[in-house]
């Protein structure tokens, strides 16, 4: 056989062979922690990305801003007088198959109706499934501002509300109103296996479950017939990985492509690694300590304040923040378009706290401080900073005892109203808007489930109703001042810091956008080798 007969035959069978697959895509997250559950409208403080790969919301935040963009429903009207929104839903949109569970229907109304009863009508079968709150729904304050939904037809449904509330569009777009399917739900309750409803998840989003195993690694895979388009990475993994310097070994050595909550310690040498990009912006987001105001002597403001000048918050800043922090002076951030700009400095006043203290009665104080198991932007060494609280306060002779939890039980245990002990903790913002950012963390609504100071304050809470109910930017913005000054006049927190959020990332992912609200989704990234 001549050359020029073998290279025609072999081009022959080249054109002849059937096209060889193409390699899946596989993207590993490094995530720092488990979830406590795959029903994101349960979800008590895991930032975790289950809620947008697994789910969508009637409307949703455009990638990587606070604008609120059509998701599950086309458009929307709202009626003049502000109590009334009309949702017109898309058409051809297919919940999850999984194992045991095919959808005979489209997405409907039937389903957007579900997902809100459940969570706010006691007669609902799934109100109690789980034998546990619904405390974003709760905490929002949703059971006082909403009167009700109906269905108009099939593809329309119209919320109805008590009083106009100006964030309610941006508080549809939040996790606790990802749209669940209630034919998947009647099915679990015919079966008597509801609590499927929270371990084995079925909605319309970008990815669906394949495995989770505890602890361990949840597994993912893309969503054939995601309605806005199948991912570009096939399968998604998170690989629960829950010391920092582990993730960062696994993202050195490619094993995990992207990974959350770095130790500013080693972002230096995060920027000098070869292959790995570090994306960086100002966070929404603050870290504080939080006390129980229903606990004695911390239901006194005198204590409360006492307490808060006891605490070097500028050391505690730059120690455990490493230049990635920022003081803080108020409930809000910076970032914040209501935030007081002209709220003092930081108050660091041993003396003072001392005769503080002296004023209200309380001598020989023991206290317990909570040091949260995990790492958030707000706080990525809690266990360091309550050793620093607990120095600072023996000067002020002072006891402190630090205790821990599992990171579920912590957040379990942290909202009972009898909580013995002030709580590390933080708020990243949900939505942008200051509403938000006072109502979910300091609101009466919230109290004994998002609100972990369990503090009411009439006053206070007034001014965040009367703020909600306007529409002028402006003239919200001076309600919210005069409720930070409230806030600071009785010190339901020691409000800490600020900081920067810091996501590192092998340089193969590409199309990856920070998230104001420290969420992660995966649905528009793409890994090339």
């Amino acid at each position: 056989m001549t050359g020029k007969r073998l290279i025609l035959l072999l081009a022959s069978l080249v054109l002849s062979s059937p096209a060889l697959p193409s390699a899946a895509k596989t993207l590993v997250y490094c995530t720092e922690a488990s979830p406590d559950t795959f029903d994101p409208a349960l979800a008590s403080g895991t930032r975790d990305a289950s809620a947008t790969a697994l789910y969508n919301r009637i409307v949703e935040f455009e990638p990587g801003t606070t604008k609120v963009r059509p998701g599950l429903a086309e458009k929307w009207e709202v009626s003049d007088d502000g109590l009334t929104y009309t949702f017109h839903l898309r058409r051809g949109v297919r919940f999850h198959s999984i194992e045991g569970f095919t959808p005979t229907r489209d997405f409907n109304a039937d389903d957007v109706l579900f997902t809100f009863e459940r969570q706010g009508s006691a007669g609902n079968p799934f109100h109690n499934y789980a034998g546990r709150q619904y405390i974003y729904f709760d905490g929002i304050g949703m059971p006082d501002l909403v009167v009700g939904w109906r269905k108009l037809d099939d593809y329309t449904v119209v919320m109805t509300l008590k009083a106009p509330h100006s964030p309610m569009l941006a508080d549809l777009a939040l996790d606790f109103a990802s749209v669940v399917s209630k034919e998947y739900a009647d099915r679990l309750l015919a079966e008597k296996r509801p609590l499927d409803l929270a371990t084995r998840p079925v909605g319309t989003g970008p990815f669906q479950l394949v495995d989770y195993q505890q602890d361990a690694v949840i597994r993912y895979k893309a969503n054939p017939d995601y309605w806005r388009g199948r991912a570009k990475i096939d399968d998604l993994v998170f690989a629960i990985t829950t010391d920092a310097s582990i993730r960062m070994a696994k993202l050195r050595a490619g094993e995990c492509d992207v990974m959350p909550y770095p130790n500013p310690a080693d972002l230096e040498a995060i920027e000098a690694a070869p292959g790995i990009r570090l994306m960086q912006q100002e966070g929404l987001n603050t870290g504080y300590l939080a006390f129980n105001t229903l606990q004695k002597p911390f239901d006194d403001p005198r204590v409360r304040k006492a307490i808060d000048m006891a605490i070097d918050k500028k050391a505690i800043v730059d120690v455990v923040f490493r230049g990635t922090g920022e003081l803080a002076r108020n409930p809000l951030p910076p970032t914040s378009w209501a935030y007081d700009k002209s709220a003092p400095d930081d108050g660091y006043d041993p003396d003072g706290a001392r005769r503080e203290l002296a004023a209200a009665g309380v001598h020989d104080l023991r206290m317990k401080v909570w040091a949260m198991p995990v790492q958030r932007p707000y706080n990525p060494n809690a266990r360091l900073m309550a050793e620093m609280i607990q120095s600072d306060l023996a000067k002020i002779g002072v006891g402190v005892d630090i205790v821990t939890y599992e990171w579920a039980e912590y957040l379990a245990r942290s909202k009972a109203r009898d909580r013995d002990g002030a709580m590390l903790f933080g708020f990243t913002g949900d939505n942008g808007d200051p509403d938000n950012f006072l109502s979910v963390p300091l609101g009466c609504a919230g109290v004994g489930t998002t609100n972990r100071a369990n503090w009411c304050f009439a006053a206070f809470d007034a001014l965040l109703k009367q703020a909600a109910a306007i529409v002028d930017p402006a003239a919200r913005a001076k309600l919210y001042v005069e409720a930070q000054r409230l806030f600071r006049e009785q010190t339901p927190w020691v409000v800490i810091a600020h900081s920067v959020v810091s996501i590192p990332m092998r340089e193969r992912v590409r199309g990856y956008v920070m998230d104001p609200f420290d969420h992660h989704d995966f649905s528009g990234v793409d890994i090339q080798d």
